[in-house]
């Protein structure tokens, strides 16, 4: 147990009146080449993004559609992925998230603006 006197990450945002918001994200499934990504491999990207906003919820995998640039279609399963952080660190997580699994396009979006962590 950490000492009582630690701050955790999310506590010296909210110290600091760093604006919060609440994001998410999708992740893929498997690989371009249809290969199913294991989740030893999914542990590493959870660890990063750890590291860069202090937490996130996994939600179970969904299927999505989509339209690359040249109209090819993608029918694929991914795991959309809700974090609480700053808009500079979603974007770091974009990058990651876009170099880690090769993909082309990352999306991710707004889903609140106000965050409330009651602490007890």
């Amino acid at each position: 147990m950490a000492p009582k006197n630690k701050k955790g990450r999310i506590q010296k945002f909210m110290e600091k009146k760093i604006k919060l918001a609440l994001w998410e994200i999708l992740v893929p499934s498997f690989y371009p080449n249809g290969a199913k990504i294991e989740v030893a491999y999914h542990r590493i990207w959870d660890n990063k993004v750890r590291k860069i906003a202090g937490g996130l919820t996994i939600f179970q995998p969904t299927r999505g559609q989509w339209l690359s640039l040249d109209k090819h279609l993608f029918a694929e399963k991914m795991i959309p992925v809700r974090v609480g952080c700053t808009k500079s660190q979603i974007q770091k997580i974009a990058d990651f998230t876009a170099d880690h699994y090769k993909q082309k396009a990352v999306m991710y979006y707004l889903v609140s603006d106000k965050i409330f962590i009651k602490h007890y």
